[in-house]
């Protein structure tokens, strides 16, 4: 049994805004995130769900009530919630005697799931305990990721690549020094991934660069890793798959090297240098006895052209 779904019409022109606004992007832009809990959470849970709420403003959504799901069980009802908030990531607390304090980080491909690991709360900070200044609405952060272990298994490189898209904001191409507000580290150590929030304070130095200082101003974040549901290889290549537009077209004679620089190859034919056009200066004009030497050379070439013509002349026989 087939299902035809139904096309939407733009009537208007804000319509059709919306609708072109809704189409997948050759740059996207910052990625919304669903915070949601489920049946029961506790108060650390609800404590960090607005936390993480508070540093992802103001591209995130999030619902104050309670929703029965079972999220590895069955998803199909957090997919509908994604699909009728716009958000392709969510965040998901719920508690129960089983699993305690329990944080799920995941990510949507065209409202189906993708990815999500599951992460439980050993110890936590909020906001509330730092009595440091906080940051700005909207600030970029610096995402830092220390330990090899990022790299060696599949279920941190998911996490790590989750934890990019959800704090990744706008696409730029310069970053200004006193931009840099906000650094977000994530470490993985025995077995834990530990998740420290600072600010950056530029202090004077006595030179042109300033001293760098970071004041931890929370969240104080103490995870271990629990389930997980990763994707197939298809389905991650299929949602990591790069347009047309944003692919590099090599082009010959052409090398960047590690700094960036730009190196060309020209062919050109070879080149009479004799012949090239040089600054008319008084300095390099020539002399009167110069000229003179050339026009000798001259006569004395054509005087040997000629006797050379009249030699084979003479040695032609006529029939």
């Amino acid at each position: 049994m087939s299902v035809i779904q139904r096309v939407v019409k733009p009537t208007t022109r804000k319509g059709k805004k919306v609708l072109l606004s809704r189409e997948p992007q050759v740059i996207e832009g910052p990625k919304r995130t669903l915070f949601l809990q489920g049946r029961k959470a506790s108060v650390k849970v609800r404590n960090l769900l607005n936390d993480l709420y508070d540093i992802k403003k103001p591209d995130a959504r999030k619902l104050s009530k309670k929703n029965d799901i079972t999220i590895f069980e069955n998803v199909v009802p957090l997919e509908e919630l994604c699909r009728k908030n716009e958000t392709p990531l969510f965040v998901f607390g719920s508690h129960n005697k089983k699993r305690p304090d329990n944080i799920v980080f995941g990510r949507m491909y065209d409202y189906s799931l993708l990815d999500m690991i599951e992460l439980g709360i050993e110890s936590y900070n909020g906001f509330h305990e730092f009595s440091n200044s906080k940051i700005s609405l909207g600030t970029k952060p610096c995402l830092i990721f220390s330990g090899p272990e990022w790299e060696q298994t599949d279920e941190l490189k998911h996490l790590k690549s989750i934890f990019v898209d959800m704090f990744h904001r706008e696409y730029v191409e310069n970053v200004r020094l006193q931009g840099l507000e906000h650094v977000i580290s994530f470490t993985f150590a025995d077995g834990k991934i530990l998740l420290r929030s600072y600010k950056v304070l530029l202090k004077k130095s006595g030179c042109s660069t300033p001293r760098i200082e970071l004041d931890e101003i929370g969240p104080r974040i103490d995870f271990a890793i629990r389930r997980n549901k990763l994707p197939s290889e298809d389905l991650m290549k299929e949602a990591s798959r790069k347009p047309k537009e944003l692919k590099k077209t090599v082009k010959k004679n052409i090398i960047v090297d590690g700094l960036g620089t730009t190196h060309g190859r020209i062919h050109i034919g070879k080149q009479n240098v004799g012949k090239l056009q040089t600054r008319k200066m008084k300095g390099l004009k020539k002399t009167t006895q110069e000229k003179t030497l050339d026009k000798l050379r001259k006569r004395k070439s054509m005087d040997s052209e000629d006797h050379e013509i009249r030699k084979k002349i003479k040695r032609t026989d006529f029939y």
